[in-house]
């Protein structure tokens, strides 16, 4: 899954791209370079983000949605909120991912009941307004998956097939160090499948002292790591990086599903 980011203050991109163009052509760049999925968000959910209004966001993800589409490039739209998802998916997005698992929006569980979307399920202690400021957990990865199992039995309730549901983790949503490694080491206790989106986060900084556009290798290896604890997906920036590293990967490991 390919990160797009049509934001003017995602932690890592924000503000590369200036104009709707620029987004479909890094895209198809990235499709191209061997991504099965483009994730289009135009909301950032860093640490200490603020909502962006519902038209706003609409204004700056529908026409990279369109353009992409169009032209038979599969998309996932990244977003809490409801219309900005049946938008999406009424111009040919085929995954909601979700940061908030769908408790965000209150309407939001109804429209994916009405789709056939994929759906990324994801968890977050607090908001990205305040999930930094004191994580706390008795037992994180048990919490976790908790949560995960409690999102995923909704889902079922309102009449969402539970083939279509993903789970995530939500790393650096929410939690120290300590509790993302925790996390990373106990991948299979989550359930499955399981995406992990780790690509370039404060994690390996706080590891490396390596700064946000210096984690490529930080990145490969949470990539590779995800790919031996069976992750069906991994969430990235550096899509021909991964997608190389992937390949290798794969064919040193036949006998692994590895990632999507």
């Amino acid at each position: 899954m390919a990160i797009l980011n049509v934001t003017p203050d995602s932690f890592s991109d924000g503000g590369r791209i200036k104009n709707a163009r620029q987004a479909i052509d890094a895209g198809l760049r990235m499709a191209e370079a061997g991504a099965a999925i483009i994730d289009i968000g135009g909301e950032s959910t860093r640490p200490g983000a603020a909502p962006v209004a519902v038209d706003e966001e609409l204004r700056r993800v529908m026409p990279v949605v369109e353009g992409l589409s169009r032209r038979g490039v599969p998309v996932s739209i990244d977003t809490r909120k409801a219309r900005v998802m049946a938008e999406a998916l009424a111009a040919g997005a085929s995954m909601l991912n979700d940061v908030s698992a769908l408790t965000y929006d209150p309407e939001s569980l109804e429209v994916a009941a009405g789709s056939s979307a994929t759906i990324v399920l994801m968890h977050m202690q607090g908001t990205p307004e305040t999930m930094q400021e004191a994580p706390a957990y008795a037992d994180v990865v048990a919490e976790v998956r908790a949560f995960l199992d409690s999102r995923v039995a909704a889902c079922v309730a309102a009449g969402i097939a539970e083939s279509r549901l993903v789970r995530d983790p939500g790393i650096g949503f929410g939690k120290t160090l300590d509790h993302n490694l925790a996390l990373l080491r106990n991948l299979p206790a989550l359930g499955s499948p399981l995406l992990l989106g780790a690509s370039r986060k404060a994690l390996i900084g706080r590891l490396t002292g390596a700064d946000v556009h210096s984690r490529l290798p930080g990145s490969l290896a949470l990539a590779l790591h995800a790919a031996r604890h069976g992750a069906a997906w991994v969430r990235v920036h550096d899509v021909a990086e991964t997608a190389q590293a992937l390949a290798v990967w794969a064919a040193c490991h036949p006998a692994s599903l590895g990632p999507h």
